[in-house]
């Protein structure tokens, strides 16, 4: 599948999200050009992108920071991490995370 996803990054949400069929990557490229000019046209300033991915799950999974929220992206990225960097007299110590 390919995702064209029109995200408003003052927000932080996705305003909308289209799906093709990966035979229709023409029309999704033109999709997104036509809505880049007019966003442009109207001085409006958000983020547009083509993705793909087998489904909206993966989409989700693979990019999340189009649809969750900070607290959601934060906690995702504190879960992922096995060492952190902290600032310690002026230099950066790493230091094993403790579970």
């Amino acid at each position: 599948m390919i995702f064209l996803i029109d995200y408003d990054r003052l927000q932080g949400r996705v305003i909308t999200l289209r799906e093709f069929a990966d035979s229709d990557r023409a029309a999704a490229e033109n999709a997104r050009l036509e809505l880049e000019l007019e966003q442009h046209r109207l001085g409006v300033e958000r983020e547009v992108v083509i993705l793909e991915a087998v489904d909206l799950s993966a989409l989700q999974r693979s990019h999340g920071r189009y649809f969750k929220d900070l607290r959601e992206l934060i906690s995702d990225l504190e879960s992922s991490i096995s060492t952190y960097a902290v600032r310690d007299k002026k230099e950066f110590v790493v230091r094993e995370r403790k579970d």
